[in-house]
């Protein structure tokens, strides 16, 4: 199993020739696998929005893609002018997710190559602008591929894993974060048992992990939201592993809507709960979970959207958070491309 192209599938890429960000529109998985080519500031916000691209390393990649194919089409100018245009977009594709920081931090790390070149040619900047976006995405390949090592550390073969959410190959470069010791593991003969949730209300559980597993050769099986319990009683469910969004300084984690039921859950029944993610999501900036901003979506995401008509009342009041904070208190290791943290994690996570 090659490590790019998993289950020939390829989530984020680039032509620098039109210049143009190819994704794997996974809005339309899992019944149809389709391309996208975006060509504007425009189009890459509104794939990001609407969940076209997903997954906080994955958005991350598209955005510094996305900055670097914008540039190319600024054309010749002095480098105030550039660097005007270059932050118009970049504070325009900032403004598509509020929860993923790595979102911000490539959006970042553009705007330091740019600072970093102020003496030199627009067509040179444009460049270096390529050379880092093809960085940022070879860097969270292989953060992937290290995160899987360190995470198959702390599982047994044959046991049973349960996950929410899609923190696969379709969330990152490669691989992916909590399914990454999945796929190692598929290579050496573990033969996990993966559960995975469905994750209302976007179904990225049974529309994105049911669908890569299945098509990587994986056992997996897809249980609703409101089954965990029943599984893990049922003694099927040895560990959790899910991905994140925003990791904060004290060890609060957010990701996707529904995860800190599971770690409550997992807790109760005396279940391992792994957070994995690179570093790049960690934001020592964010003292803990409440100051994470939590993006809250439409509200026919859960009245309407996958329903052939309405399946709830008129003009009923909706609340729908897309992301929820696992407290720290209920995790069991932080993984990492450096290591596994335990806790206490706030020194830890300040020693990276």
């Amino acid at each position: 199993m090659k490590s790019e192209g998993l289950a020939g599938l390829t989530t984020v890429s680039v032509d620098w020739e039109e210049p143009a960000v190819i994704i794997l529109d996974q809005t339309q998985l899992p019944n149809r696998e389709a391309y996208l080519r975006l060509y504007t500031p425009e189009e890459i916000w509104e794939a990001i929005y609407h969940l076209k691209v997903r997954g906080a390393p994955a958005i991350g990649v598209a955005a510094a893609y996305g900055m670097a194919v914008c540039a190319q089409q600024f054309g010749e100018q002095s480098f105030s002018v550039f660097f005007q245009k270059f932050t118009e977009v970049k504070k325009y594709l900032a403004s598509s997710r509020p929860t993923a920081v790595n979102l911000f931090m490539a959006l970042d790390r553009m705007e330091k190559c740019v600072l970093s070149l102020q003496d030199q040619q627009v067509d040179t900047i444009k460049i270096k602008l390529q050379q880092e976006a093809e960085a940022i995405r070879a860097e969270d390949a292989a953060a992937c591929r290290s995160i899987g090592e360190w995470g198959l550390s702390v599982l047994q073969p044959g046991m049973g894993l349960l996950t929410h959410c899609n923190a696969g190959h379709l969330a990152v470069s490669a691989y992916g974060t909590a399914l990454a010791p999945v796929y190692l593991g598929q290579e050496r003969g573990y033969h996990f048992k993966v559960y995975a949730d469905e994750t209302r209300p976007l179904l990225q559980g049974a529309r994105l992990t049911a669908f890569e597993l299945q098509k990587a050769g994986a056992d997996v099986t897809l249980i609703c939201d409101n089954m965990a319990s029943c599984v893990m009683g049922q003694g099927k469910v040895q560990a959790v592993l899910v991905g994140c969004d925003r990791i904060a300084a004290n060890g609060d984690v957010a990701n996707k809507i529904g995860t800190s039921g599971v770690a409550v859950l997992a807790k109760y029944y005396g279940i391992p709960f792994y957070v994995l993610g690179p570093t790049s999501t960690v934001d020592l900036k964010c003292p803990d979970g409440a100051h994470i901003p939590i993006e809250e979506r439409q509200a026919g995401e859960i009245t309407e959207k996958w329903y052939t008509r309405r399946m709830a009342p008129p003009e009923i009041k909706v609340y729908n958070p897309a992301f929820d904070v696992t407290r720290h208190e209920l995790i069991t290791a932080i993984i990492t491309e450096k290591g596994i943290l335990y806790p206490p994690f706030d020194r830890g996570l300040s020693k990276l």
